[in-house]
């Protein structure tokens, strides 16, 4: 069989009686099959070329790596995934709003490209900063990764985090993860050392506002503490946040100054979960969203939810009222103009 140069073998050397494509000797010759076609590596444009085991890529991408198999995938809204605990989750879930770092390097892997630079401005134990290490072993390629946290304490469970699990990986024989940049102090003061335009994607959990320190009522009898207010290390709210708008006036004007840093056509990326509170749902993704537009001049290109099907249910509201158990965070997809 011939070769084309890159590897690829020629597909043009199988045709039928007719002179057409013969798409069954082709497969039982091993050629690339996707979606039950063979891929006929002579029809494809210059600007795309075949990566094995993951589809076409289209070099014209400037989002990501996705081959357009997996960009098909990666488009859908919802992310039905429970990742399990893994990577030290018993260190990382002292801090209550910890998110998977699969599930981010899974952002990440959609929203930048390989040798790009995320920051994570409320970075927390460092689950973004995790899944961008993540993205050279299981995704697309490393990506470096910046972040922001004021609590000393979760900056010290990043690097303990980090180094347990190398040590691990390397037991198993499997290469380590690059450490990233976790710096500790406040977010207002640290962006001042990042350049403008120098940031790709920037992916953040955003700190809740003082309503998420109050007890969540299950029932008549039985109350929990939320454990999100870990964000702010000490367990009090921030005395700016005694109200939704306080809360959201100050969001925004953070992510005002954020966006500064971040490239035109790039992404920011905000997780956010809504919240059910006296009866009422309070729909903060919704509120966010505005907030943050209004005050960036960014777009909110999507609405991602992340839903966790492994997640507790608890009977709320029974047998007296409707109050529905969030198995749900909204992840808010916002893009830079081109044009900035």
């Amino acid at each position: 069989m011939a070769d084309d140069g890159d590897g690829h073998r020629q597909s043009r050397l199988f045709t039928d009686d007719d002179g057409g494509f013969d798409a069954e000797r082709a497969r039982e010759e091993s050629l690339p099959v996707e979606d039950g076609e063979v891929i006929d590596t002579d029809d494809l444009a210059d600007h795309q070329r075949y990566v094995e085991g993951r589809g076409i890529y289209d070099e014209r991408n400037r989002l990501n790596d996705l081959t357009g198999k997996e960009w098909k995938y990666a488009t859908k809204s919802v992310i039905a995934e429970g990742y399990p605990p893994a990577v030290q989750h018993d260190l990382r879930s002292e801090h209550g709003g910890q998110k998977p770092p699969r599930l981010c390097a899974d952002l990440i892997g959609r929203f930048s490209k390989a040798g790009d630079t995320v920051l994570d401005p409320f970075a927390g134990v460092g689950g973004t900063l995790l899944g961008a290490s993540f993205c050279e072993h299981e995704g697309t390629g490393l990506r470096e990764a910046i972040g922001f946290e004021r609590n000393e304490r979760w900056v010290e469970l990043y690097e303990e985090v980090l180094e347990r699990e190398n040590a691990e990986r390397r037991a198993r024989g499997e290469p380590p993860l690059a450490p990233q940049e976790l710096r500790h102090g406040d977010c207002i003061d640290l962006i001042e050392d990042v350049p403008d335009d120098s940031v790709d994607l920037l992916l953040t959990d955003v700190p809740y506002w003082h309503m998420d320190e109050l007890e969540q009522t299950r029932n008549e009898r039985a109350t929990r503490e939320s454990k999100l207010d870990a964000f702010d290390g000490d367990g009090d709210a921030d005395p700016e946040w005694e109200t939704k708008d306080a809360w959201l006036e100050d969001m925004a004007a953070k992510f005002d100054r954020f966006t500064e840093a971040v490239a035109p056509g790039g992404h920011v990326v905000v997780f956010i979960g809504d919240m059910y509170r006296d009866q009422s749902y309070e729909f903060l993704s919704a509120d966010l969203a505005r907030a943050i537009e209004s005050a960036t001049g960014l777009t909110l290109a999507a609405n991602l939810i992340w839903y966790d099907p492994t997640k507790d249910l608890h009977v709320y509201g029974y047998p007296f009222s409707f109050v529905p158990s969030m198995v749900h965070q909204n992840v808010l997809v916002f893009r830079v103009s081109d044009d900035r």
